[in-house]
């Protein structure tokens, strides 16, 4: 393992409802000028006047990463009070949408809508982006081959998108089904080397399927503007220390990832019609029904999916000491559910759309001490043992 412990940061897309109504409101543009002086480019528009998006820094430790994301969700949450709102970190609008949608007038947003026309008219997701550290461009491109078979997995883990124009969709991750109307979007081609990547880029934008590297929207790609590999393929996540944990345990899949490229290693070749399958089987069944192996073409259950990241992952987060963090907040999203099912149980408890938005909201607003477990009475058939009750080990012998 190297030395060198590559830096991680964030990026996370929130929604702007009304505090009365509940409803996404296109509010950006009055937020924002009211964050630049508190942290100033750490909070930008979006493509739509319902978000926001918040960044960190680089960061080193899980602690450092979970301290910037407190404050820039602070800091957000106060500026959108300040103006009748709340945030909600949902990612899918859950009331209110109204397509087209109102749109950012950035010129760069303005060209994407003149290529690609009506997409953007319900183009209103919310991820979660993890920036990585690589030593170059073409390491990026190689570490993404090793990344695409756990792609799915992490879509899996993060689904927090079941409500779609005001319904259930049927599905945990909406948000991922609909890029896939997009001509560059979700699961990345397999690269041999980056120089392909920039041919097929190039070919690409030729086509006018681009206009350029970051309307690439693959679900890892080289920052075009970073010394970074990005990993976009999971839904935002409406808890901060959930968040936090899924960045480093993405940084852990990278290191490992760069071992084996040093290696020589230039990642296994996964069937794309596979790939697409097992993102498709994710989306849809998220955390509590079986994931499609790309690897092996089997069908197993999610749970197995998780344990073989983990394990994947573990000498990484073992030798930066955070294996047992992550297999805390895996367990129990394993074992209770994750935002999806958070969401479901809302409803179904309360039978309302605006009581799923009040649930995400107050889940959203920053707590003093990570607790995932479920707020609404009767959403689980039992109650979670909270981070100090429980005993986490390596071996996430839960999943068994």
């Amino acid at each position: 393992m190297a030395d060198h412990l590559p830096t991680v940061g964030v990026e996370e897309e929130y929604f702007l409802v009304d505090a009365s109504h509940r409803a996404v409101v296109a509010a950006a543009s009055r937020v924002l000028p009211r964050l630049k002086p508190v942290v100033g480019d750490l909070v930008t528009g979006e493509a739509s006047q319902y978000q926001v998006e918040g960044k960190t820094p680089p960061c080193k430790t899980l602690g450092e990463l979970l301290r910037h994301l407190r404050r820039v969700r602070r800091a957000v949450a106060g500026a959108a009070a300040d103006e009748g709102l709340r945030l909600v970190a949902s990612a899918t609008p859950l009331l209110g949408m109204r397509a087209p949608i109102p749109l950012n007038t950035d010129p760069r947003y303005l060209a994407q809508v003149e290529t690609f026309r009506s997409l953007y008219d319900t183009f209103a997701f919310s991820g979660l982006h993890v920036h990585v550290e690589v030593p170059d461009r073409d390491h990026a491109v190689l570490v993404s081959n090793h990344l695409r078979p756990w792609l799915p997995t992490l879509v899996a883990l993060a689904a927090n998108s079941p409500f779609w124009e005001e319904r259930d969709s049927g599905y945990c991750s909406w948000r991922t089904l609909g890029g896939t109307r997009w001509p560059v979007a979700g699961p990345p081609p397999y690269f041999p080397s980056a120089a392909h990547y920039d041919a097929l880029a190039a070919s690409l934008q030729v086509a006018g399927a681009t206009l350029g590297e970051r309307s690439l929207y693959w679900d890892v790609r080289p920052c075009a503007h970073l010394p970074t590999v990005e990993i976009r393929a999971m839904d935002v996540t409406t808890s901060v220390e959930e968040a936090a944990v899924f960045a480093v345990l993405v940084r852990a899949l990278v290191v490992e990832a760069l071992e084996r490229v040093r290696r020589g290693d230039p990642g296994p070749a996964v069937d794309d019609a596979l790939l697409r399958a097992a993102y498709w089987r994710c989306a849809r069944d998220g955390l509590t029904g079986h994931s499609l192996d790309p690897r092996t073409s089997r069908l197993v259950p999610t749970a197995h999916q998780v344990r073989r990241l983990l394990e994947y992952a573990r000498p990484a987060l073992a030798e930066h000491g955070e294996l047992r963090q992550v297999t805390a907040v895996l367990r129990q999203l394993v074992a209770y559910g994750g935002g999806a099912e958070r969401q479901r149980a809302a409803h179904a408890y309360a039978g309302s759309l605006r009581d799923v938005v009040d649930d995400v909201a107050d889940r959203t607003a920053v707590s003093p001490s990570p607790d995932v477990r479920p707020r609404v009475p009767g959403a689980r058939h039992r109650t979670p043992p909270t981070h100090t009750e429980q005993q986490p080990g390596p071996e996430l012998g839960v999943l068994e």
